[in-house]
């Protein structure tokens, strides 16, 4: 993205239904466990599109992979890319469910696209949730139904809080780029808090634009920004069976997108996900700080990326950093074993804007000024791997506390 010709950009409220062409809904169904109050949570979601629009996605490199996200790969080939809306379900991954699971999640799609007046195969479906429980087929045409009911342009909130499971708050934002008359506008919503770690992609994610733009071009645009932006990120190294990223594109604006590197698209398309994926790592499960894993002084590209998941992915660091220790021992240890070049005489290490090993020399006398640094929720740490190259990376993670622990312990009890 740093390449890009920077074009005017304007930061907008609103979500996934704020690109023309696009209404959603969020429905309870009975998913989720009702809580003691005794209000439903919201479980189910759809996004629809008022006309068939090109369509690409990101899925899971897991092999275990969920149910949904094998039927949306069907869909999305045997539709060649132009698709109707999206059906998500939260409280139940349908993931190792067999034959069984398979069929539930293309009854969804065949239940949405009753419902939308389309083709089965133009509607994608994603679930999460957890793992090997099945997913009540007649709860989830009875919430398609509802929410098929309630579409509409300001139903983008529901949505996202609709598919959220451990997340603490619902992220969405949109934005847009260009001139009046000459404009793109981008949306979107995910949801992700634990099981964070992407390898493309990450969570569960949907983006929309109201650009004119096929189906291949839009792959490779998704492509582009997931790099940059959801796959780069990390809650704690665990990459889910049922991750997943959807672009719809309704082409109800002035501008016709012909390249995937187009700056009018990408530049939208990557604040709205750069913002979602650091939301993400914000609201980690028992997350109390955003880290921002800066690394600089790579040999190569691969292995700026390499030394930034490790650091990135470290539990020494992450508790480090929750406890407020300085110890830039552990940037320098997590690098070094790697497996990216690295020089130790010539490395240094900095937290916030305080450098603690500068060129292989310890300056401890500077943790007072690093602890300080360290009570910030946000907070950036920054490693050169004395190379001399000119490659970096930057990757997005948080902090490891009890909370976590606790929360991972009981998910299922």
């Amino acid at each position: 993205m740093d390449a890009l010709a920077a074009v005017p950009r304007l930061q907008l409220a609103g979500g996934v239904t704020t690109p023309a062409g696009f209404r959603a809904a969020g429905v309870a169904c009975g998913i989720k466990r009702r809580p003691a109050s005794g209000v439903a949570p919201l479980d189910l979601a759809i996004v629809a599109a008022d006309a068939p629009v090109s369509a690409a996605a990101m899925f899971t490199t897991n092999r275990a992979v969920a149910a949904p996200v094998v039927v949306s790969r069907d869909h999305l080939r045997r539709s060649q890319g132009r698709i109707r809306g999206l059906v998500i379900n939260s409280g139940c991954a349908n993931a190792c469910t067999g034959e069984a699971g398979l069929d539930v999640a293309r009854g969804m799609a065949a239940a949405a696209a009753g419902a939308l007046g389309c083709a089965p195969e133009q509607v994608l479906v994603a679930s999460t949730g957890v793992i090997g429980v099945p997913l009540d087929l007649a709860a989830v045409r009875a919430g398609i139904a509802g929410a098929a009911s309630a579409l509409g342009v300001d139903g983008g909130g529901d949505a996202a809080r609709a598919i959220m499971t451990t997340d603490p708050f619902p992220k969405s934002c949109a934005a847009a780029a260009g001139q009046p008359g000459r404009s793109v506008v981008v949306g979107g919503m995910a949801k992700g808090s634990g099981m964070i770690e992407p390898r493309m992609a990450t969570m569960i994610a949907v983006l929309t634009t109201d650009a004119r733009v096929g189906p291949s071009i839009l792959a490779g645009a998704l492509a582009r920004v997931v790099e940059r932006s959801f796959n780069a990120i990390s809650v704690d190294g665990e990459c889910s069976t049922n991750d997943c990223v959807f672009l719809l594109a309704s082409g109800r604006s002035d501008v016709t997108i012909t390249r995937d590197d187009d700056p009018l698209l990408l530049e939208p398309l990557g604040d709205v996900a750069g913002h979602l994926a650091r939301e993400i790592v914000r609201g980690g499960e028992g997350a109390t700080k955003l880290v921002t894993v800066r690394v600089t002084g790579a040999a190569s590209p691969a292995d700026a990326w390499l030394a930034a998941r490790t650091i990135a992915n470290s539990p020494l660091v992450k508790t480090a950093v929750h406890g407020g220790d300085p110890n830039w021992g552990r940037l320098v240890a997590a690098a070094g074993r790697s497996g990216a070049a690295f020089a130790l005489d010539r490395a240094s290490v900095a937290i916030g804007s305080v450098p603690l090993f500068v060129e292989g020399v310890p300056h401890d006398d500077r943790a007072d000024r690093a602890a300080e640094a360290l009570r910030d929720r946000d907070v950036t740490l920054t490693i050169d791997l004395g190379t001399g190259g000119g490659h970096t990376a930057t990757m997005w993670t948080c902090d490891f506390s009890a909370e976590y622990v606790r929360i991972n312990a009981e998910y299922r009890t």
